[in-house]
Parts: C-alpha cells; structure tokens; sequence
C-alpha cells in the first residue's frame, strides 16, 4: 500500500505530464516525464495518451532496469535512469517533443547565449546531443554528456530533455527553453542575434544567486 507521500509523486506525475500536453509541449503519445521515487523512479507509460494515463499507472522502475508486472514503462527509459543515478542533485526528468526546440534540434544547432535567460539551464549554451535511436543505451550516453553541468540539452533530430529538483522545477526549465528556442528561431528570421560574451554571462549567473525562481 502507497504512502501518502509516494501516493503525491504518481498524483504529481500525472500532473505535469498533463501540464505539458495542456501547454501543447508535447501531443499525442510523445515525450514522457520520471521522479525519482523510494529505491529507484517513476516514469510514464508507454505508448499512451495523456488522456489514459492514471496515477495508478505511473511504472515503478528499479535502477537495475527492472518494473512492474504488467506495466510496460516509456521506451525512453534508460536516459530516465542514466540521469538520475549520475545527477544525485536533481530528481526529475522531462522529455518533450514541443515545436520550437525539436526544430531547432532537428537543425542539430547549440543555443548559444542570445539572451540572457539561457543561464537558467547552468550553463552559457543548451547543448545539441548527436543522434541516436530513440530508446537505445547511445541515445542516453548522448544525453549524458550533453546534460554535463546543464539542466537540460536538445537531441538531434528529436526534441529536448529537461531537468529539476523537483517536477515543478522540470517543468519551469522546460516551459523556459521552449520559450528560448521560440525566440532563438525567430530572431534567425530575421538576421544573426548579438551573443553575449563570456564576462556578461559571468554578471548573469552572479546575478541568478539568490533569484528565487529558480532551484538547483
């Protein structure tokens, strides 16, 4: 029987994931979300809707790659695992297909820092991971390497990942570099946006302490 507390993960799960298909982040049964959760995490299902996804039906998955009997957990599983043994810090995964970041991921382009906001993510770049076959072990090696001291990164050809402390916080970074990648494309629209330059990223991040929007 769930504990209250465990009972609020798959309930909070649920919920963004909702979220997500409400702010038109991801459609149909694209994309998936994980916590970290008791002894290992849960992600979401595959090959459902949003609309049949339950609580209830949230997989809890071992750190082993073991789940539930008769549950089937998102083929993405493994960059869900990978990230959350190797980033102790955070403790929730996103993954979206949301147009302006799987356009410009589909271009394989880095985000450099047209604009400030970009510090959000950790770093003065949202990196493009290379790509690989959804659901495959060099897909996550690729994340991985990506995400290094960053909160999220494109995958070529595929779309984004995002990470939080918490699933409130993945979602804000999520929300946030959909946002910059719309701004990103736009701006290309119309010529080359000024970057900024090392020593105004350095202010930024300086600035961010203690800018309490923002975790981890």
């Amino acid at each position: 029987m769930q504990n209250s507390s465990e009972a609020a993960l798959h309930e909070g799960l649920l919920h963004t994931v909702r979220k997500l298909a409400e702010l038109g982040l991801n459609k149909g049964t694209s994309g998936n979300a994980s916590v970290r959760y008791s002894d290992g995490f849960l992600v979401t299902p595959s090959g459902m809707s949003v609309e049949q996804m339950t609580a209830a039906g949230m997989v809890h998955m071992q750190f082993d790659g073991s789940y539930e009997q008769a549950k089937k957990p998102s083929s993405e599983w493994r960059f869900h695992r990978d990230i959350l043994v190797n980033r102790p810090e955070l403790n929730a995964v996103i993954h979206t297909h949301s147009m302006f970041a799987t356009t410009l991921a589909c271009l394989r382009k880095d985000i450099p820092p047209f604009h400030y906001m970009i510090a959000v993510t950790g770093g003065d770049t949202i990196r493009c991971a290379p790509y690989a076959l959804f659901g495959s072990q060099a897909l996550s090696d690729n994340a991985l390497t990506a995400l290094h001291e960053r909160k999220a990164c494109l995958l070529a050809n595929h779309g984004m990942i995002a990470l939080g402390c918490d699933l409130e916080d993945a979602l804000a970074v999520t929300i946030e570099v959909e946002n910059l990648c719309e701004q990103y494309w736009r701006a290309l629209q119309i010529g080359n946006p000024h970057i900024l330059s090392e020593a105004e990223m350095r202010e930024v991040f300086q600035q961010f302490k203690g800018y309490g929007k923002w975790k981890g």
